[in-house]
């Protein structure tokens, strides 16, 4: 008898896709939030393309990371990662020909979905002023090279628009179901200005969609704050939450530090647990228990 094939990190994502309800994406952008988010339950996550950029290169989302850094480092969490992940292609890197071997590079890194925007090179974070955008015609040619370039047909291609910032919402609108015609099989329009335009999206667009969505952040300049069952009911297929983990972390780091600067300040030393994990629990969050038994059977035995 033949043994079980598994299911490749893009089918176990076509799988969740398939399934009813609304998929939920934590965004993740190194080995803690990762391990997080496993420890948590979440079927999936993305990978926080702003995230991973500005943790490892310290500068704003604007273009700076360039494909080898972002494959390796996407590839990096995939190795490790017992659930499918999603990543952030940015624009593909160039024109059609670059997005086939994009495509191709992150399908090899163990990725299970990528993201392909049609905004300029070097483009900028969706919600920063300044955006700009390739025609539609051009991006389609995007979304054949990458639909050619993949193996695994179960690989998904999510096509992102960031037109209704610059052209409004029936442009953004046109262009989902183009870029959904071409084979994308999520769709995203960044930056929606309300609920009901979140809704209208949905309705009218001709594959799944996806939306980002803030946690937490009373004063959004751009799209509302939404439960995941409010966009369930309007018909969004999956939401990702980029921002969460990161300005978490940062978060923490900035109140470690007050109290840190406090302790220089008064010469006093400083008892707080409730700031940081315990050595413990980050031991076990990373795996040292598993790396301990598979020690184990290294050990010479006499």
């Amino acid at each position: 008898m033949n043994a079980r094939v598994s299911r490749t990190p893009a089918g176990q994502l076509r799988d969740l896709l398939a399934k009813p309800g609304i998929l939920i994406c934590p965004g993740v952008f190194d080995g803690y939030s990762l391990r997080l988010v496993e420890q948590m339950g979440f079927q999936t996550a993305n990978i926080t393309g702003a995230g991973l950029s500005e943790s490892n290169l310290g500068w704003a989302d604007v273009g700076i990371m360039g494909y080898s850094e972002n494959v390796r480092a996407s590839g990096a969490l995939a190795a490790i990662s017992s659930i499918p992940l999603s990543a952030d292609g940015d624009t593909g890197y160039g024109n059609a020909l670059n997005v086939y071997f994009t495509v191709q590079g992150f399908e090899r890194a163990g990725i299970a979905s990528l993201l392909i925007e049609d905004q300029v090179w070097p483009k900028r974070c969706g919600h920063m002023e300044g955006k700009q955008v390739i025609s539609a015609e051009e991006h389609v040619e995007k979304i054949h090279a990458a639909v050619q370039a993949r193996k695994d047909p179960d690989f998904v291609i999510k096509a992102r628009t960031d037109a209704t910032a610059i052209h409004g919402l029936k442009e953004a609108i046109r262009r989902l179901n183009m870029y959904a015609e071409a084979g994308a099989d999520l769709l995203f329009a960044d930056a929606l200005m309300s609920a009901e335009d979140i809704a209208t999206v949905a309705r009218e667009v001709s594959k799944p969609l996806s939306v980002n969505m803030g946690f937490g952040i009373r004063n959004r300049p751009t799209t509302p704050l939404l439960s995941a069952r409010q966009l369930e009911d309007m018909g969004v297929k999956a939401v990702s939450y980029p921002r969460m983990l990161t300005a978490a972390a940062i978060q923490g780091m900035k109140n470690a530090l007050a109290v840190f600067g406090t302790m220089i300040e008064t010469g006093e030393p400083v008892d707080r647990p409730d700031l940081l994990v315990p050595f413990d629990e980050l031991n076990e969050l990373m795996g040292h228990g598993k790396l301990g038994e598979l020690q184990k059977t290294f050990t010479p035995r006499g």
